[in-house]
């Protein structure tokens, strides 16, 4: 399992473990919460209404007093059918759903707001029972005594006592009780848990989103670093990779220093082995010259055996400082110095230093290039770049010939382009020409026709465009010649 996925399944059960806590605990207190600010509510209803019956209550007119009156209006006024309801945050409310019965100090109810238990004895119900002896009176019955199913409503009742007399000497001489169904104040439990559900869920979703979210960032990171690694692995070019993260940062420059010291070490082992082996070859033709050379030899021979030592010691000056530069390419991750470069100008300035070797062999250079065409990217690099495939593009082709340089803009690329007139690229030899050290003889009809190069020119170009982001592409025309494209990305 891949490690993005256990931390997001982590999360995951980590969230969902804590929103279905929470969740559970607020839609579990919903309901009580309510009912116990119902039973709150009551209590002040019950006190109230008490105070107003005990006259009518000592005075024997509790059925058809002031109190029995203005309770019957009440009713009357609620459950008018044309009455404005009340809106109560969403739930419409237009009946009267209080039932008030009142006992005497023995429990037999002498009054019923619903004219249905005046007469009967209530003593041993909860509310009146604690109620006529000095406590808290309440109780939550259902509508139908010992039906348990769910559709049997229930009702709460709570009482409040009823005085006779002032200060010490006030008795108890009866109990009031409002009662209320339970499912009243129902909606409002709904609605309640229905908001909480609906934001928890909502608020759950989003805590996924946002660790879906920081999970992609982790693993994004761990991605880079991963083929950050590959890359190194396969020896090819790769920035080292950043990261928000501080300990992800802390391990992408450690790999990046590990990569500078690996890469130091083995540059400079390969580097040692390659130039070992291809030194021999000139410091051979250097000893063999040498040896072969007297003081008595014709001065034409002399004069051959010098020129060959002058043409090797060459080759391996410029072996070496080739090698020295190839090995600081390939070292280098990124560009160093970026600046717009102008490749109208970059281009005009390389042809203008090899024009006299081209016009030392008859060899014509012609530019087409617009003048706005720019890139990004190091002016001097580039320019070395040109310059190899130029000489190059010198080296094999023939007198009386043009070389084409084409700077242009299409399909969201900058190409510059060295065309030559020359015999082309053998087949054998198309897979090759890139490797350090591959050369190919310049042919016979060329000013160095037989002479070899050092064979890092065009691994040192490739290395120059990968570092900009572009490739070195080269290909045999079918008019004859060799096309050379260096192409940018816009």
């Amino acid at each position: 399992m891949k490690i993005s996925l256990k931390i997001f399944l982590g999360y995951f059960l980590l969230v969902g473990l804590a929103a279905w806590f929470v969740l559970y605990i607020f839609v579990d207190e919903v309901k009580p919460g309510v009912r116990q600010a119902m039973e709150d509510s009551l209590v002040d209803t019950a006190n109230v209404l008490a105070e107003l019956a005990t006259n009518d209550v000592n005075n024997g007119l509790i059925e058809s007093g002031d109190f029995a009156q203005g309770l019957a209006q009440y009713q009357a006024r609620a459950n008018q059918p044309n009455s404005t309801p009340a809106d109560i945050w969403g739930v419409k409310k237009q009946a009267a759903d209080y039932r008030v019965y009142i006992t005497d100090a023995k429990g037999m109810v002498i009054f019923d707001s619903t004219k249905l238990a005046v007469g009967q004895d209530y003593s041993k119900w909860n509310d009146v029972y604690l109620t006529l002896r000095g406590k808290y009176g309440v109780r939550s019955s259902a509508l139908i005594p010992g039906d348990t199913s769910d559709k049997n409503e229930t009702i709460m009742y709570v009482a409040a006592p009823i005085f006779d007399g002032n200060g010490d000497d006030k008795q108890i001489i009866g109990s009031l009780t409002v009662a209320k169904p339970n499912k009243t104040v129902l909606p409002f439990i709904e609605r309640a848990q229905f908001k909480i559900l609906r934001w928890g869920a909502l608020l759950f979703a989003l805590s996924l989103i946002i660790g879906g979210l920081l999970t992609w960032r982790f693993s994004r990171a761990i991605h880079r670093l991963r083929d950050y690694a590959i890359a190194v692995s396969q020896g090819k070019k790769a920035e080292n990779p950043t990261s928000s993260n501080d300990e992800l940062a802390e391990l992408a420059n450690a790999m990046g220093k590990m990569r500078s010291e690996l890469d130091g070490k083995a540059h400079i082992q390969d580097a040692i082995h390659q130039l070992t082996h291809e030194l021999k070859s000139p410091i051979t033709a250097i000893q063999a010259a040498s040896e072969l050379i007297t003081p008595n030899m014709p001065a034409a021979t002399q004069a051959q055996f010098l020129g060959n030592i002058k043409t090797q010691s060459q080759r391996l000056q410029h072996m070496i400082q080739n090698m020295l530069g190839l090995a600081a390419l390939e070292q280098q991750q990124q560009l160093m110095h970026r600046t717009r470069v102008d490749l109208h100008a970059l281009a005009s300035q390389q042809i203008k230093g090899l024009q006299a070797k081209a016009n030392k062999h008859d060899i014509k250079i012609v530019l087409n290039a617009a003048q706005n065409i720019s890139v990004e990217g190091d002016s001097f690099l580039l320019g070395q770049a040109i310059n190899n495939l130029l000489e190059n593009a010198l080296d094999f082709s023939p007198k009386n010939s043009t070389i084409q340089v084409t700077v242009l803009a299409e399909n969201q690329h900058i190409q510059i382009r060295v065309q030559d007139q020359g015999a082309g690229i053998p087949d054998y030899a198309l897979d090759k020409i890139f490797d350090k050290f591959y050369s190919l003889p310049r042919p016979e009809n060329t000013p160095n026709a037989g002479q070899k190069s050092t064979g890092l020119g065009l691994n040192f170009v490739k290395e120059i465009m990968q570092l900009h982001g572009g490739k070195l592409t080269i290909d045999n025309t079918n008019l004859g010649g060799v096309l050379a494209t260096l192409q940018f990305n816009v």
